[in-house]
């Protein structure tokens, strides 16, 4: 698997459809809520990445997003959580801060998390 599967595999292992963030919303065509956009970019070793992400949901209630975004901080742990990249690793962190909640001025329905992930990519190149 090669680095930008490995990130699309990490950020699709929660139970809810993820999708680059350079994609999902082209057209202005939005994917059914619940789902997840992330940040697509790579590095290598002795490089420290924040791989972003927002979580979506609709509705007026923060503790179902609130659930997904703890749910998130518990599979990489206090400690860290590697992913396998051909060649080598992905390390991943929780960032500082982790979670913030957004509003969205447009749509009051609309609950958005914030989440921020420091990466490594533990490969040759």
């Amino acid at each position: 698997m090669d680095k930008w599967q490995a990130i699309d595999k990490f950020w699709n292992s929660f139970g809810i459809p993820a999708y680059d963030e350079n994609t999902v919303l082209s057209g202005g065509n939005s994917p059914k809520t619940p789902y997840i956009t992330y940040a697509a970019l790579t590095g290598s070793v002795g490089q420290s990445l924040s791989l972003t992400a927002s979580l979506w949901y609709k509705g007026y209630s923060w503790s179902e997003i609130s659930k997904k975004a703890d749910q998130i901080a518990e599979q990489i742990g206090y400690g860290f959580r590697l992913e396998d990249v051909d060649g080598g690793h992905l390390y991943l962190t929780l960032g500082q801060p982790f979670a913030q909640r957004m509003n969205d001025p447009e749509d009051d329905t609309i609950r958005r998390v914030y989440i921020i992930v420091n990466a490594e990519f533990l490969t040759a190149y």
